[in-house]
């Protein structure tokens, strides 16, 4: 009975948890904030981890929930934070980049439709070295502040 407990357990922490690879880079927990109606704008956070000898660039992202989606950083001086749009995101190699709140993110710019909490929506990575990685990302409820996995 142990046994089947410790299956089920397992089997529902993997469906939870989302991750993508290819080659030495590997997507982990795609996720955005739910945001109310008539908002155009939505942010989207994961982290990238790069097993590699070599560094890696996120130079795009494209996604059919918005028009565009833009690489921002938050930027920080005292009281005062501004946001910065980047050309791209650099991963080194052997390490990670957290995309999250308050840091790095992507900008989902003229949503589709708002984003909704349970759904989920694709996104296509373009990487310098590594191509293409398809994801999906995970809408969690508005005022959540990092991914639940």
């Amino acid at each position: 009975m142990r046994w089947i407990f410790l299956t089920a357990i397992l089997f529902a922490t993997l469906a939870l948890a989302h991750s993508y690879e290819k080659g030495e880079l590997q997507i982990r927990h795609p996720w955005a904030r739910a945001t109310p109606p008539g908002t155009t704008v939505g942010v989207g956070y994961f982290e990238i981890r790069n097993t590699g000898k070599e560094p890696d660039r996120l130079l795009s992202a494209t996604s059919p929930a918005a028009r565009q989606v833009e690489m921002h950083v938050s930027e920080h001086a005292g009281e005062v934070a501004r946001m910065r749009q980047l050309r791209a995101f650099e991963v080194p190699a052997r390490e990670r980049l957290t995309l999250e709140p308050n840091g790095a993110h992507l900008m989902l710019v003229d949503l589709v439709q708002p984003l909704k909490k349970g759904e989920r929506f694709p996104m296509t990575l373009r990487f310098e070295r590594a191509g293409e990685i398809d994801i999906e990302f995970e809408v969690q409820e508005l005022g959540s502040r990092h991914s639940r996995h």
